[in-house]
């Protein structure tokens, strides 16, 4: 047997079950994306790119995405930073039970999102949980994290709260893999803790801080489990088109609009891969 020969057979699996999983519901949904469901002359024809057309004029559509732009600008840096202080405190020889804040910074990701959310809500409710509590102890109304100025930190505190431990596992699982020569030659050179981190950590730290904002980048777009379980408790703020994922998920199982809906998925993917590419393309060249 051929060593090429031996070589697909081992990879053979991956891409059959990358495929049926990956690949053919991408080229599913581009199929449908193409098609119109005309409900007055005949069912479902073809069209071409006229669904295209409409996504680009719809307003709705863009109101999410620049909703999601918004909170990706604001909400992925703050998650990132807090993550990688948290990192270099936990790689530091100065914290003690420095394995303990590793386990608890890291134990919300543990937490299964649906429950996190349901938690959170329940913090947030204004008849209910700590924001009312507050409130009645203050004689205020002025704490309502589900209102509409609020609404958006909100769900931004609840993601950060995931996901600040597993960004912190990432910079300090790169922040193991430093040298120690490198760390003697800096203690030879005479740098202190703040030259040490800003001339040997952060300079090993930065492929992980690409990944781990394309991982951001990537899960701000998908931004789906929070405002649709917060839109239970605060169904006038939250809209059916509060983020791209909502309008392409209330399109397709509320108003049937398969064909969109998947035309809206095709258009958000895009975008998110172009941004991704742009934020990996910018920082292997900061690299080299």
């Amino acid at each position: 047997m051929h060593r090429e020969t031996r070589g697909w057979l081992f990879v053979g699996p991956f891409l059959a079950v990358f495929a049926l999983t990956f690949l053919a519901p991408i080229g599913y949904a581009i199929y449908l994306s193409l098609f119109r469901d005309q409900a007055f002359f005949g069912g479902t024809v073809f069209v071409g790119l006229d669904n295209y057309v409409d996504a680009i004029q719809d307003s709705k559509l863009w109101e999410s995405f620049l909703r999601v732009l918004l909170f990706l600008v604001v909400q992925v840096p703050v998650m990132l930073l807090l993550a990688l202080l948290a990192a270099l405190a936990i790689d530091s020889a100065r914290l003690h039970g420095a394995n303990f804040f590793r386990v608890v910074i890291f134990l919300p990701y543990a937490v299964p999102g649906v429950v996190a959310v349901l938690m959170w809500g329940f913090i947030y409710g204004n008849n209910f949980g700590l924001a009312a509590d507050l409130n009645d102890l203050l004689g205020t109304t002025a704490i309502q994290p589900l209102s509409g100025k609020w609404m958006l930190p909100s769900i931004a505190n609840i993601v950060t709260w995931e996901f600040v431990g597993y960004n912190m596992l990432i910079f300090y699982s790169a922040l193991r893999t430093v040298p120690a020569e490198l760390y003697e030659a800096a203690a030879i050179d005479g740098a202190g803790a703040f030259r040490t981190i800003r001339a040997v950590k952060l300079p090993a730290l930065r492929g992980a801080i690409v990944i781990a904002t394309i991982f951001s980048i990537i899960g701000s777009f998908q931004l789906f489990n929070e405002p649709n379980i917060l839109r239970t408790l605060a169904p006038n703020v939250i809209t059916t088109y509060y983020t791209p994922n909502m309008y392409a998920y209330n399109l397709s199982f509320a108003g049937q609009q398969f064909n969109y809906a998947a035309t809206v998925a095709i258009v958000m993917g895009v975008i998110t891969a172009a941004i991704a590419y742009v934020v990996q393309l910018r920082g292997s060249r900061e690299a080299l």
